[in-house]
């Protein structure tokens, strides 16, 4: 402790002569240097960090926003590819087209029902009626879209304002119309689809000609009543298999039997009747006809096939058959493929063994209907 007190007090009062004191001076300044230059290196690396840190963050926000427009770009693209595949799983076609248009047109036209079937507005989501009702008006117009569309809206105005559904419920004159008409159905082995007549027996009204067919109105809505009977039994709205342009068994067979009606040309009231019935069932019937039988058809009918072709297609013309008698009507239905027993089934009057052969078709056996009659 002494040598080092004995050096600090020569050099402030003793020996002021000697360089102690600049030398402990200089010590003093190199000391102080040192730590100042200590200072300075202890600084440093903190001066130094700090713009390492900012370099960091300026670093990172362009990876922070990198990784932003990734997820975003990631969610655009997880929103555009289910639509990509909706496309790719609906392709346009003019039965998918259609099927697109149909709630516009359902609500276009304020109605929703066609041959007891109501319309769905998502028929592509495996509603198989909708999708036969659809695909007729298709084939009736060839695949024509826009044919196919303006038939479509013209049947559902027609039904929207006529009510056939409501016909079916109606009772009807037995006077007029007690002989006129009714529906048989047999049933089709390996199919659910039985095949339907609808029988127009006129011959049993040839005496009261004006009759039934006035009024117009009158006649025509026992008409559209028997057609949606038969139609009824088609069972459209229970369908569980689609059809196609060159496979539909949803169609009826018609049988007009005209016996003893040698007049029919001149009759005015039975020749607008006709003309009506044949319009209105080519619009708003489409491809529900299988085969179209006229029976014990006289030579003087001839105007009721002038009339058919100004109405109904070429197609459909084709499955319409005169015949001078009734009775060979049978044997277009035996020849083994039709899945059920035309001979045993059929009524006598046409060739068949069934029933009482009056020609009223009384005492049919098996599935036979009409409508309220009193």
């Amino acid at each position: 402790m002494a040598d080092t007190q004995t050096p600090t007090t020569a050099a402030t009062v003793s020996v002021p002569e000697k360089t102690v004191a600049p030398e402990t001076a200089t010590e003093t300044k190199a000391v102080e240097s040192a730590g100042t230059e200590d200072v300075k290196k202890t600084e440093e690396p903190a001066t130094a960090e700090e713009p390492t840190k900012a370099e960091e963050t300026k670093a990172e926000e362009p990876a922070k926003s990198e990784s932003a427009a990734k997820v975003e770009a990631a969610a655009e693209k997880a929103t555009e590819e289910p639509a990509k595949i909706a496309e790719e799983k609906t392709p346009s076609t003019p039965f998918n087209d259609f099927a697109a248009k149909l709630p516009e047109i359902i609500e276009e036209i304020d109605y929703d029902e066609m041959w007891g079937v109501k319309l769905s507005t998502s028929p592509l989501e495996s509603h198989i009626p909708t999708q036969i009702v659809l695909q007729k008006f298709l084939n009736a117009n060839d695949g024509d879209l826009t044919k196919a569309i303006e038939q479509f809206k013209s049947a559902l105005k027609w039904r929207k304002e006529k009510k056939p559904l409501e016909l079916l419920e109606k009772t009807f004159n037995a006077k007029k119309f007690a002989d006129l008409g009714l529906v048989t159905w047999y049933d089709v082995k390996d199919s659910s689809v039985p095949e339907v007549f609808t029988w127009n027996l006129y011959g049993n009204v040839k005496d009261k000609m004006d009759e039934v067919f006035v009024p117009l109105e009158e006649f025509l809505s026992y008409r559209i009543a028997l057609q949606e009977l038969g139609i009824k039994y088609l069972s459209i709205s229970t369908a569980t298999a689609p059809i196609t342009a060159t496979s539909d068994p949803y169609k009826m067979v018609q049988v007009h039997d005209y016996k003893s009606v040698s007049f029919f040309r001149q009759n005015p009231n039975v020749r607008a009747a006709s003309t009506e019935v044949i319009k209105q069932f080519a619009l708003v019937y489409p491809e529900l006809l299988k085969e179209k039988f006229f029976v014990n058809v006289p030579a003087v009918m001839g105007w009721v096939y002038g009339v058919i072709k100004l109405f109904v297609a070429e197609k459909t013309r084709k499955k319409f058959h005169p015949m001078s008698n009734g009775e060979n009507l049978t044997a277009e239905f035996v020849s083994g493929k039709e899945g059920w027993d035309a001979k045993k089934l059929l009524p006598k009057e046409y060739g068949g063994e069934n029933g009482s052969g009056d020609g009223t078709l009384k005492g049919l056996e098996g599935n036979v209907t009409g409508l309220k009659l009193e």
